[in-house]
């Protein structure tokens, strides 16, 4: 009997591999495929306004976002020279199809981190989230305008301590350069 009941449960667990091996991978659909209008090597510039995340001044800068996971996401890196030194960070957004919004992560390596989520509208991508910076939390929005050839990109930066009143602290502009180097 223990024969009998050890035989089939290996022919049960080797069924269970052979169906699950011969499902499709899922595909991103084209939700998920609106990211993809970040790939590639960006250049930009950024005046900002003193804030609590740093001194007025311009800067500039490099942005370079490939997709990762099989397509479902964007991963992207950055590279600043400005009046705070040289500031490097990535992030990482993607699809969500429970919320219908691309929910982000970022992190740079003066210890600022931050995430939200940005909504879409043609070519208006509408972040809002949460930034810590110098130990202290802050609300962050910011509006990405792409023009319609999708090679340029403006945004506008605001910040709240308390949700309520918005304070202006940056304008910058991108300038899609070539496709993202290979890593």
């Amino acid at each position: 009997m223990k024969r009998f009941v050890v035989a089939v449960s290996i022919a049960v667990l080797v069924f269970a591999v052979f169906a699950w091996a011969q499902t499709p991978a899922p595909k991103p659909g084209p939700e998920h495929n609106k990211v993809g209008v970040f790939v590639g090597h960006w250049t930009y510039e950024v005046e900002y306004k003193a804030s609590p995340f740093g001194p007025a001044g311009k800067a500039t800068g490099t942005y370079d976002a490939q997709m990762i996971l099989g397509g479902f996401f964007i991963q992207g890196h950055w590279v600043e020279k400005g009046a705070s030194g040289v500031v490097r960070g990535f992030e990482t957004f993607g699809y969500d199809p429970v919320t219908g919004n691309y929910p982000q992560s970022f992190y740079q390596d003066d210890g600022s981190k931050g995430s939200g989520a940005y909504t879409v509208s043609g070519n208006f991508w509408n972040y809002i989230g949460a930034s810590v910076t110098g130990g202290k939390k802050y609300m962050v929005r910011w509006t990405m305008t792409f023009a319609t050839d999708l090679m340029s990109i403006t945004q506008k930066f605001e910040f709240s301590a308390d949700g309520n009143s918005w304070t202006p602290f940056g304008d910058q502009k991108y300038t899609k350069a070539k496709p993202a180097p290979k890593k």
